[in-house]
């Protein structure tokens, strides 16, 4: 399938599912997500779900905002109906199931190019739903950390194995993303100071673009098996190009070029737990 066929697909196919409710805010059903992310049991589905809602609880925000429990009706041979239970899903309720999706399915690298790469101005209207740009930034910084784990996993098994290597092969991927820019040119780029790091000086856009570089690589290093540490490099620069060549498609700003927030994510998680301990 050819990059703008993918680019279609990927709208068509989560555009179509999407609802509106009385106040205009966008949601989607589980059920029918489940379906558009090639799913055959709503039980393996499931998984997928608690999964996400354990990040979203992890990451300090309400489930039942994201996640609502609901009844749906279904008919059954000769005309007759059932009620099964579904779940109401806001747009990061769906980002945060296809992150954590089953990483050999085509169409969960599809759902996650259309829910984390693709930011829309026209966000969530409901102000009780609406996530900030602050709190966006969180959830998705909370979860760079982990999948950086799962990645570094990756990489040792691949064969980057010194504190050296992985630097290199980090270096490899923002330089893939980033036009050529490395650690150390996106740091300077940033004006930050030597012992701040590059990841808590993002924006949400920027830090769903590392999120995305990051699974993609993980993934592509375990499923092809890939060994020896340039193989790994190379992998990592290759995933990291093909995400900014989306950006492009999708008529995105390149991050090199996302404005740097004012506040690190590391100083606004350590507002938001003074604040809460207030309360």
């Amino acid at each position: 399938m050819a990059k703008k066929e993918i680019v279609t697909y990927s709208q068509q196919t989560f555009e179509n599912i999407k609802h509106t409710d009385e106040n205009g805010t966008e949601f989607w059903y589980a059920r029918e997500l489940q379906t558009a992310l090639e799913y055959a049991q709503w039980r393996r589905f499931q998984e997928s779900i608690v999964r996400a809602k354990t990040a979203c609880e992890a990451s300090g925000l309400d489930v039942e905002d994201h996640f609502a429990d609901v009844g749906k009706m279904i008919t059954l041979a000769k005309g007759a109906q059932r009620e099964i239970a579904d779940v109401k899903l806001s747009r990061y309720a769906c980002y945060l199931i296809v992150m954590n999706g089953d990483p050999r399915k085509e169409v969960i690298a599809l759902g996650q190019t259309y829910f984390a790469v693709k930011t829309r101005q026209k966000e969530i209207s409901d102000s009780a739903a609406q996530l900030s740009e602050d709190e966006k930034r969180l959830a998705i910084r909370d979860e760079v950390t982990i999948r950086n784990k799962f990645l570094a996993s990756s990489a040792k098994a691949a064969g980057v194995e010194t504190p050296v290597d992985y630097a290199v092969f980090q270096n490899r991927g923002y330089q893939g993303l980033y036009n050529g820019l490395g650690m150390k040119d996106i740091h300077k780029r940033k004006g930050l100071k030597k012992n701040e790091q590059i990841l808590d000086h993002m924006g949400a856009t920027e830090l769903a673009a590392n999120l995305f570089r990051i699974t993609q690589t993980d993934d592509k290093l375990r499923r092809e098996n890939i060994k020896g540490k340039e193989q790994a490099n190379e992998t990592h620069y290759a995933v990291g190009k093909k995400v900014r060549q989306t950006i492009a498609e999708l008529g995105g700003t390149m991050p090199e070029n996302l404005p740097t927030p004012k506040i690190s994510a590391k100083k606004l998680k350590q507002e938001r737990k003074k604040a809460i301990a207030k309360k």
